[in-house]
C-alpha cells in the first residue's frame, strides 16, 4: 500500500519534473528549481521516486553525484519558477 507521505511527494514532483525518455526517471523541468528539507537547491538533476527514497542526480567537474532522501524522512519540497 503506498503512504500518505509518497503519494504527496510523487504528486510534487511530477509537477517539478518531466519524465526522461526511455527510463522510470525524471528530469526537473527548464526554468524549476527543487529544494528538499530547506537544504541545497537542485535545478537540472534527474529524479528517481521509489517508495522508500529519493534519488536525485545531478552532474558536477565530470562526476555523477547521487543524493538519497527517506521518503519518510521528507518534510518539505520547495519549487522556484519564474512568475509567468
Amino acid at each position: 500500500m503506498v503512504t500518505g507521505a509518497l503519494q504527496t511527494w510523487e504528486k510534487v514532483l511530477e509537477y517539478a519534473s518531466v519524465p526522461l525518455h526511455g527510463t522510470m526517471s525524471r528530469k526537473i523541468r527548464k526554468g524549476v528549481k527543487l529544494q528538499i528539507n530547506e537544504g541545497k537547491v537542485y535545478e537540472d538533476a534527474v529524479l528517481f521516486i521509489s517508495d522508500l527514497f529519493l534519488r536525485v542526480t545531478e552532474e558536477s567537474d565530470g562526476a555523477a553525484i547521487n543524493t538519497y532522501y527517506d521518503i519518510d524522512s521528507i518534510s518539505s519540497i520547495r519549487t522556484y519558477s519564474n512568475k509567468e
